[in-house]
């Protein structure tokens, strides 16, 4: 027991020694000599601030033959301060044949009791104050009031040094330095050959294939990276034949493209081609005969489809097809194919080159280049530059908004990042933004709207759950902090440790932050002071001190460091 612990148990003692004179016991030197039996316990002492209240519990026991059986008493603990007080609840006890509703006390087995009250905190109270309890009593038509028993020295207000050190969310780009694209080529073969016509590579999608290859000579930042061809043929042809056919077709393209290639000075060997020959297009033939203006189409189609055999099924396409003109001139024709599916890479603009346009010509760059460019800068003034040009550029888009409002709440232009937000969360409610506001409204002082926020942001990111740890400090809820701000290094975390009862993890926590702020410092003797380490406190407080001499004034009357002032030489 500390000498302050003891102080205010012989103080309350000394209350309850008032209480049984009162009563109207034998007299005060016999209730003296027992008084000690009453083993009275009051916590926390001091006094300390969780949430936005001052909580307070006090237990103990009247012993037998102590409480008159005709007294009744009420007694206050005050919270007083200069110019002010604050008053917990009244607690009322009586004997068993006084007049009243009070907690009645046995006079022959006495009573235990225990005690517990609230009171919303000012900020007055901090260190400056003192708890008193305030005594009445009466017995029958006898009344007296004491003078205040001091039973604290004040209220402990350790939870204030919570850091308003809120994360935000930029919105990550999704530049991508290399593009893959796809260009598309078709060529069409004659019945029963796989030679590639002269007219096919003067159709426009083989004109396009050939601009691309000029390009990737052209653009060092094209670059073409293979092609996968897919033939087939038409399906009244026989099975093996049609295999073969489509084998050769898928040959006789990829030699066109390779030749198209080598007149432009461009190479392809055999891994550059992925050939795939389908054989007879069975499902096109469907395809295209659903999609046409025969008037029978469906009953064909179910004609067609009753042969399991498809060497038959061939045979009777092939007679159909004489009947009906329009399959054997427009249908069958456009099965017999090579279908070109050509891959290429396109290289974006350099680091230099983005640093250079984002600055210069932000208008010439797509959204995701110019939130990629502002990682390329370290200046935060950059950064917003280039943000903000996003959001004039591509002001659909809800990420230059987020991101500029970002940078101005970082350096402490909260005004003008809650106006960015706002924008951005009319564009889009992507749960990123939902943080930021959220963040910006608990600075302002609306922790539960924050809340409520931060609920709907949950997956955004750890930022959220380290925002909702600020809040539940606030709130006194230290355990909670714990579990959703993580595993980093920061005065807030350091901070709930400490409150929630584990001064040795929350120095690990500071230790290990690297934080060399004053009040990280001031943080940390705290929680030095808490083990009884004398040589830490003052390291750390004089550090703090050396920092920002104007926390001489709080450490001198912080009661954080009640045991521990002579050792410091404070």
């Amino acid at each position: 027991m500390n000498c302050n612990t003891y102080t205010w148990k012989r103080s309350l003692t000394g209350l309850l020694a008032s209480v049984l004179f009162l009563a109207g016991c034998t007299g005060l030197g016999s209730m003296e000599k027992e008084i000690e039996a009453m083993g009275l316990e009051a916590t926390p002492e001091p006094l300390i601030l969780r949430g936005n209240q001052v909580e307070l519990e006090i237990s103990g026991k009247f012993p037998a033959k102590y409480f008159g059986k005709k007294v009744s008493i009420e007694a206050t603990p005050v919270v007083t301060w200069e110019g002010g007080s604050s008053s917990f609840d009244m607690q009322g006890f009586q004997g068993e044949d006084a007049a009243g509703n009070y907690t009645v006390v046995s006079y022959e087995s006495g009573k235990s009791f225990s005690y517990s009250s609230a009171i919303p905190f000012d900020p007055a109270m901090e260190d400056a104050s003192e708890l008193a309890v305030q005594i009445s009593g009466r017995q029958g038509n006898k009344s007296a009031s004491f003078d205040p028993i001091v039973v604290g020295a004040g209220v402990i207000t350790t939870p204030l040094w919570v850091q308003s050190d809120d994360q935000f969310i930029p919105v990550k780009d999704e530049f991508q330095r290399v593009i893959t694209y796809t260009q598309e080529a078709t060529i069409n073969y004659s019945v029963r050959s796989a030679v590639v016509r002269s007219g096919e590579l003067r159709d426009e999608d083989w004109k396009a294939l050939t601009a691309l290859m000029k390009l990737s000579v052209e653009a060092d930042s094209v670059t073409i990276t293979g092609a996968s061809i897919e033939s087939y043929a038409s399906p009244e042809g026989e099975i093996a034949l049609n295999e073969d056919l489509a084998s050769d077709r898928a040959s006789s393209a990829a030699e066109a493209m390779t030749r198209g290639m080598k007149r432009m000075k461009l190479t392809a060997d055999d891994s550059f081609y992925a050939l795939v020959p389908k054989g007879e297009d069975w499902q096109g033939f469907k395809s295209l005969m659903q999609s046409s203006n025969i008037e029978d189409k469906n009953l064909i189609l179910r004609v067609l489809e009753m042969y399991t055999d498809k060497n038959k099924r061939e045979e009777e396409i092939r007679n159909i097809a004489k009947t009906y003109k329009e399959i054997e001139k427009d249908i069958l024709p456009a099965l017999r194919r090579s279908q070109l599916v050509v891959s290429y890479d396109v290289e974006g603009y350099t680091d230099e080159e983005l640093r250079n346009y984002s600055m210069s010509n932000p208008d010439m760059l797509t959204a995701d280049e110019l939130l990629f460019a502002a990682t390329l800068f370290d200046d935060m003034n950059d950064k917003l530059t280039i943000y903000q040009s996003a959001a004039r550029v591509h002001a659909d888009d809800f990420r230059g908004y987020n991101n500029a409002g970002c940078c101005l709440a970082e350096m402490g232009r909260m005004n003008q990042a809650w106006e960015l937000f706002e924008q951005a969360l009319e564009l889009d409610r992507n749960k990123a933004v939902v943080n930021n506001v959220a963040a910006i409204m608990r600075k302002d002082g609306d922790i539960d709207g924050a809340m409520k926020l931060l609920n709907e942001a949950a997956g955004a990111g750890p930022e959220v759950g380290y925002n909702k740890g600020i809040i539940l400090i606030q709130k006194g809820d230290y355990a909670s902090a714990i579990s959703n701000m993580g595993r980093v290094s920061t005065v807030n975390v350091a901070l709930a440790k400490l409150l929630n009862g584990d001064a040795g993890a929350a120095k690990t926590t500071l230790e290990n932050a690297g934080d060399d702020s004053a009040v990280a410092h001031y943080v940390l003797a705290i929680a030095c002071a808490r083990l009884n380490d004398s040589a830490g406190v003052k390291k750390n407080l004089s550090q703090a001190l050396a920092k920002d001499p104007s926390l001489r004034k709080k450490a001198e009357k912080d009661l954080e460091f009640r045991d521990v002032r002579e050792a410091i030489g404070m």
